[in-house]
């Protein structure tokens, strides 16, 4: 049984709109070729760095390829003891369908 949830893209879309934090877990080489325009790109080096300064309720938004990896990304954040995490359904694949002038490339 997982202990996150598994939302849309309109749902992220509209929690991003209520402050939660997107994090990208893409390598960094996809991140910079095209990410939503509020994504940081989450990897192992900066993982505290991100997840510290945030509140264990804070919305937590996990963002892959194709909405797998993200999965598994956002179980281990939320046994870190973030209680509101949830995975992107479809990644960075729906969200470009979507939203395609929410991409921004470079950092």
């Amino acid at each position: 049984m997982s202990d996150f949830q598994c939302i849309n893209c309109e749902e992220a879309q509209k929690l991003l709109s209520q402050g939660a934090i997107l994090l990208d877990i893409r390598d960094q080489d996809s991140f910079h070729q095209g990410h939503p325009s509020q994504a940081k790109n989450l990897n192992n080096d900066n993982i505290q760095a991100l997840l510290q300064p945030l509140a264990k309720d804070h919305n937590i938004l996990v963002l892959c390829y194709h909405g797998i990896s993200s999965k598994s990304a956002a179980q281990f954040i939320h046994s870190q003891g973030y209680t509101n995490t949830a995975s992107i359904d479809g990644g960075f694949s729906a969200w470009q369908a979507l939203f395609p002038d929410d991409i921004h490339q470079g950092i």
